[in-house]
């Protein structure tokens, strides 16, 4: 991997990650993307079916699947909850981007989407309590912390884009 990105769900981890990898001419994977294809399921329809710890497990497979493939991985929103994957994303020598935004701007990307199973479920002070709970985790493992509040994707890539090579000399 060239970089792996984490943050809480609507903070841009898919949008950013296919326009790096565009920029860095290697693939993108999209860990929830990747679990819907494993899987044949959709997101809710694991979390409806098998519940959240069927999906998490899964998730840390998959993760440690594509830890030492060439690209650019984006992360669910949940991911570095998990101690396991944590612990792994921790360990890896993968730099990991934490793409940051506040409550408001996380909630206007994704209210009344519904693809995210969570989401449903939560008003906005039980999404930003859920933010806050994840928090710590995200801060964990980051190597870089973008907000992307008030940047375009393109801006943001470039930023990485501007770490990585940083990184690399």
């Amino acid at each position: 991997m060239k970089t792996i990105l984490v943050g809480f769900m609507g903070t841009g981890k898919t949008t950013i990650g296919e326009l790096l990898a565009q920029n860095l001419q290697v693939p993108h994977f999209d860990l929830d993307q990747v679990i819907v294809e494993q899987t044949g399921w959709t997101i809710n329809q694991l979390f409806e079916r098998f519940g959240e710890k069927f999906f998490r497990n899964l998730e840390h497979q998959l993760l440690l699947d594509h830890l030492n493939k060439d690209g650019v991985l984006s992360t669910g929103g949940g991911t570095p909850v998990m101690n396991d994957n944590l612990t792994s994303l921790k360990q890896s020598q993968v730099p990991v981007v934490l793409l940051e935004a506040s409550i408001e701007t996380i909630f206007k990307r994704v209210s009344n989407n519904q693809t995210r199973p969570l989401v449903n479920q939560l008003n906005f002070q039980q999404l930003a309590k859920l933010k806050q709970q994840r928090s710590s985790r995200y801060y964990a493992c980051a190597d870089l912390v973008i907000a992307t509040d008030d940047l375009s994707p393109t801006q943001i890539s470039a930023k990485i884009n501007r770490f990585l090579k940083q990184i690399k000399n």
